[in-house]
């Protein structure tokens, strides 16, 4: 028995997290794309901030579900040893990214957030992606890059940059996922 336990535990390491569902991150690429078109035409900067962050919930909503619903068909647990290795790796930048919002919205930085969120939306995904398929890293660093990018532009660039990133390159790279690792 103990040598079962030591091969399953052997094999469970060595696959990955491919629970991530393609068609979950295109439809979150499409409502990023509308929140920064809602955000662009916003009046305040209060309202162009409470935006994306309604923006953050339902793009948790939406690839929360759609990755349950391809674990559910798949017949893989959500919560194997893969899944729970991307889930402790992704989350930890997450919640440094709501803790540095809340700060430096109250210190009037609202220009850094385009840069902070990309930067630390593209670590969660690199270091969670290291226990996915190998194309999810490569979408975190296309992440990391923009959020460089956004923290040394012109503000006026952070409307782009971010439909660039939360909607491009979570359509781009949703397609890619899909239709080589299925839905």
């Amino acid at each position: 028995m103990d040598n079962l336990r030591f091969i399953r535990d052997t094999m469970e390491r060595a696959t990955a997290f491919t629970a991530i569902s393609g068609w979950g991150l295109v439809v979150v690429g499409v409502t990023a794309i509308a929140a920064s078109v809602l955000a662009s035409r916003s009046a305040t900067r209060d309202t162009w901030i409470a935006i994306w962050l309604a923006e953050a919930l339902v793009s948790l909503a939406i690839a929360g579900g759609a990755t349950l619903r391809k674990a559910r068909a798949s017949q893989m647990p959500l919560f194997s040893m893969p899944g729970k290795r991307f889930a402790l790796s992704f989350s930890p930048p997450m919640l440094v990214g709501a803790l540095l919002t809340a700060v430096l919205y109250r210190a009037g930085l609202y220009h850094a957030l385009p840069g902070a969120w990309m930067l630390l939306y593209g670590t969660g995904i690199v270091t969670g992606g290291a226990f996915s398929v190998k194309i999810v890293p490569v979408m975190g660093l296309c992440f990391m890059g923009l959020g460089a990018a956004a923290l040394f532009l012109p503000p006026s660039f952070e409307t782009g940059l971010m439909v660039a990133g939360f909607g491009g390159l979570h359509i781009f790279f949703g397609v890619i996922i899909a239709r080589r690792y299925g839905g």
